[in-house]
Order: C-alpha cells, then sequence, then structure tokens
C-alpha cells in the first residue's frame, strides 16, 4: 500500500501532492515499486498536527479522486485515509465503486462509521491509537504491556465488527500512535501475535519517528518493514 498524502504539512514531505502533475507522479512512482493500493489521506496525522475541518478534507479528497470517477478499473485499488462517515459517503456518490476505508479510530472518532461500512459494504481497516495528535504522546502507559492491550483492543473491536455485519476488516496495531519508541519495537517484534484474529495484518511503519532511533536498529531504517514481513503483515504501508 503506497500512501499519496494531500496535505502541506503530513510528515514525510516526498509523499505529499498538491497538483494534478504531483498526483500523477507519486502514484506513478509507486505503482513502479509494486504498490497494487494507493491510500489517499487528506488530514495529517502526524504529532502535532491540528484538525481539518470535514469541508477543507472532502476539497482535498474531491479535487484528487475525481479523476478516478466512473473508471472501471484505474490499476490499483483505491484506499482513503478518513475517520468521517460523511467523507466515506460522498467517496462512494463520486467515485461509485468499492474502496478501502482506512480509519485510524478504528470506529472511535465517529460513532456512524462502522454502520456506514456495513451498508455500504467497504472493506474497512480498524488502527489502534489513542487520543489525537495533539495529545497521543501522553498516553503511552499500558497495564500489563503494549502488545496486550493493543490485542485487548481488538478483542473488542472484532466484537462489534460482528455485531454490525462487518467481515471483511484489516487489523492496523498503529505503530507510532500513542506508543513510545520501546513499545513500538516490541509490537513489531510481536506482530504475529495478531494472527490470531484471522484478518490480514497491515504494518504502517514508514518513515516513523522509532525506526530512526539508532538504539534499537543500528542506524538501518528499513529493518521495521523487513521485522514486519517476518512477524507476518500481509499489508506493508509504505511511502
Amino acid at each position: 500500500m503506497g500512501i499519496v498524502n494531500l496535505t502541506p504539512d503530513s510528515f514525510y514531505a516526498p509523499s505529499r501532492a498538491q497538483s494534478t502533475g504531483e498526483l500523477s507522479s507519486r502514484i506513478s512512482d509507486l505503482l513502479s515499486r509494486g504498490c497494487s493500493m494507493i491510500d489517499f489521506g487528506a488530514v495529517s496525522t502526524r504529532p502535532g498536527a491540528e484538525d481539518v475541518p470535514p469541508e477543507e478534507e472532502w476539497r482535498r479528497l474531491q479535487a484528487a479522486l475525481q479523476l478516478f470517477s466512473g473508471q472501471d478499473d484505474p490499476g490499483f485499488t483505491i484506499s482513503v485515509d478518513t475517520f468521517r462517515s460523511g467523507i466515506v459517503r460522498k467517496i462512494s456518490g463520486l467515485i461509485g465503486r468499492p474502496f478501502i476505508v482506512n480509519d485510524i479510530s478504528a470506529g472511535e472518532d465517529d460513532p456512524d462509521m462502522l454502520g456506514t461500512v456495513a451498508e455500504l459494504h467497504l472493506p474497512y481497516i480498524a488502527m489502534h491509537k489513542r487520543g489525537n495528535p495533539r495529545n497521543m504522546d501522553s498516553l503511552t502507559v499500558y497495564q500489563g504491556g503494549v502488545t496486550c492491550a493493543v490485542i485487548e483492543y481488538f478483542e473488542e473491536f472484532a466484537a462489534k465488527a460482528a455485531e454490525h455485519g462487518i467481515e471483511d476488516w484489516i487489523l492496523d496495531p498503529g505503530f507510532g500512535f500513542a506508543k513510545t519508541v520501546s513499545q513500538n519495537w516490541e509490537l513489531l517484534s510481536n506482530l504475529s501475535s495478531f494472527k490470531r484474529f484471522g484478518k490480514p495484518v497491515l504494518a504502517g511503519v514508514a518513515d516513523k519517528r522509532f525506526t530512526k532511533d539508532p538504539q534499537f536498529n543500528g542506524g538501518d531504517f528499513s529493518l521495521a518493514e523487513r521485522l514486519a514481513v517476518v512477524g507476518g503483515a500481509d499489508i506493508l504501508r509504505i511511502h
């Protein structure tokens, strides 16, 4: 899964696409590197990022996604990084084809999200986080350890998904979200623990702060992605 950020302030500057030309170039680059899914995001979730009003989020997404409106097959699976059910409905009306909903809140930030995904029969990515980009770095205390806490979180989510009739969902442990450097590496080393849910596991470790800590990786920034593959990740979300 390749990342296209339709934002001026996302963490990784080369992933940003602010014009049609930049968008086409970015997508072509990702496809040439073997990506079969392209994840469009219009709200930065980097640490400290300010929230973006839904009107602005939609303006950014509409400008990009209308390029694929009516296409039978754009050559890749479209994924949209949003936590707002209203945005999901607008995208569905615009492109007229199935797409993946990539929700960093696993439905917690919008009570209508899971019902909307179920109604529209869309694949769904549920990610673990705490708080928001302004306060998540202060929410890193996990009784019993981070791995156990995230497993318990997805046990609860699996029950909610079943209640809504959502079967087609992907599990994202949420690397970099409300986790310390050591907690991220612990979670990565225990990634195979999440296979118990019988769902595809997504690892979004691209250019995260913890991957740059030489104390843990010896300066090898690609180590996290290799460990994710060894740990059983089905999808790598890359820059």
